[in-house]
């Protein structure tokens, strides 16, 4: 299907209304920390959206819908995972990082935090942990970057290799000039406009194929194991699956907005309204995958696109039952997704450049000029790293987002969520945990041990290292002290 001049303006003003948000954003950039976090202002409703629309990315739009769509509701199991996951993530680490953060050194960035938390004057926590995120986001923003080149290249016929660059080009734009304001902003626009796709698509998709008892009957008629949960699954698949929840406490773009919440009390309100739109969003998106499978069992004529890759099941629903202009609306809310997550990703990775690498081993005394500029390089730099990683058009957008997800939660999860629950840990611990969390997501991905997603190995042994190698030492006296008091602040304040 040929694209309509009404889905390409649409499309233009969207573009064009998030990259004047990124201007607006650079009047309220004065120094490196409102580059990188904003100046710790966001409110509650901020705070909950943007990391929500950070977190869900074109994975929810395209990945997640197309494996409803393959295999019925035994791909659920994720959902169900991701809400159990976000929800203690909330519970447990958003309030007490927020107060650990400004308690060590007024952290910018999770290296840096590990650094001050632990006293590590050797920088080797530091370097190690700036070079996980780099390696992992660099996959995850490339995962990003192939959903922007999906969606071009399906809605508006261009070839693989100019979507690429189609699709990279506006977040681009609005991070660099931007910073952590204009992301957090535009995400807020952006989970708006998903949620909003979310629940309208599945409703018109019910209507379409004759309401829900039509549907349900196509549903059945296609393959009774649509409905069964445990279609094709074992223990282990199950596990695996539920497993991605474990990957919140350690994915640096979402704890980023708990630590740039302008206070512990807004945390509270933000985890509701977070909490209530990852839920609408997920149910609509299990929605969209599985009453797809009505919809094109009765209309194999324009199943092909799908039937090539059914990560397109969305794109093609949308395209097949709006009027173009509110498909040009629909078909923007994965174009958000895309970019609330890519241009997140992208500013943790200048981040660890610019304060971690940069700043503290190569100029020390530079103006905060100077280093919003070097961050604003760094985000170009990554950004084209990832547009090569991302030029393979055999690349699917769930697999890519699995490895970075697991590579993050196992190396920073545990040592995130015990080092503000657990005064004992020490540096030697927390080395070890990121550094046996990252090895045994690599060596288990590689060899696929026992069919288990590797965030759940890498989960335990990076947890198990911490406890036992701090057990062998002690915190200094100043850890302790600190942690006391953000502790107390954190009670206070809740």
């Amino acid at each position: 299907m040929s694209v309509s001049n009404p889905t390409l303006i649409t499309f233009v003003i969207y573009i064009a209304a998030m990259v004047l948000i990124g201007f607006m954003a650079y009047r309220s950039t004065n120094n490196l920390s409102d580059y990188i976090l904003g100046g710790r202002s966001l409110g509650s409703v901020v705070t909950a959206l943007s990391a929500g629309a950070s977190d869900m990315s074109g994975w929810l739009l395209m990945g997640l819908p197309g494996a409803i769509y393959m295999s019925g509701l035994s791909e659920s199991w994720i959902a169900i995972g991701l809400i159990v996951g976000a929800y203690l993530n909330w519970l447990f680490v958003a309030g007490r990082l927020r107060v650990q953060t400004e308690h060590n050194g007024d952290a910018l960035t999770l290296p840096d935090y590990f650094s001050s938390r632990f006293e590590d004057k050797s920088g080797l926590l530091r370097i190690i942990s700036a070079v996980v995120i780099l390696v992992f986001f660099t996959i995850y923003c490339a995962s990003g970057i192939v959903a922007g080149a999906r969606l071009f290249e399906s809605t508006f016929g261009m070839s693989y290799e100019t979507a690429l660059w189609a699709g990279a080009a506006a977040t681009i734009a609005y991070t660099f000039v931007g910073g952590f304001l204009a992301v957090s902003w535009t995400d807020t626009v952006q989970a708006t406009l998903m949620i909003f796709a979310l629940i309208l698509t599945p409703i018109i998709v019910l209507l379409a194929t004759g309401g829900i008892d039509t549907t349900f009957l196509a549903i059945e008629a296609k393959n009774p194991d649509n409905f069964n949960m445990l279609k094709n699954t074992s223990f282990i698949g199950i596990i695996s699956l539920m497993g991605w929840g474990l990957g919140y406490f350690g994915q640096p773009h979402i704890l980023a907005r708990f630590m740039a919440a302008d206070s512990v009390k807004s945390i509270a309100k933000a985890r509701r309204i977070s909490m209530t739109w990852m839920i609408l969003c997920l149910g609509g998106t299990v929605a969209v995958g599985f009453f797809g499978i009505a919809y094109f069992s009765a209309h194999p004529e324009v199943a092909g696109p799908v039937t090539e890759n059914h990560e397109r099941v969305f794109i093609e629903l949308a395209k097949l039952l709006f009027n173009p202009w509110i498909a040009g609306v629909l078909l923007s809310a994965i174009l958000a997704a895309v970019m609330s997550t890519l241009s997140c990703q992208l500013l943790v990775c200048s981040s660890a450049l610019t304060e971690d690498f940069y700043k503290t081993f190569l100029r020390k005394n530079a103006s905060q000029v100077e280093l919003v500029w070097v961050g604003r390089l760094m985000v170009l730099l990554v950004a084209l790293i990832a547009i090569a990683m991302a030029a393979n058009p055999e690349n699917r957008v769930l697999g890519l987002v699995s490895y970075a997800w697991a590579g993050f939660g196992a190396a920073f999860g545990p040592v995130v969520l015990i080092s503000v629950i657990w005064k004992g840990m020490t540096r030697n611990g927390a080395l070890a945990g990121i550094l046996v969390g990252a090895i045994t997501v690599i060596v288990w991905k590689h060899f696929s041990l026992l069919g288990l997603y590797e965030i759940i190995p890498g989960f335990i042994f990076a947890s198990l290292a911490i406890y036992v190698v701090s057990k062998l030492g002690a915190p200094t006296a100043g850890m302790v002290e600190r942690f006391d008091a953000a502790e107390a602040d954190y009670n206070l304040n809740k």
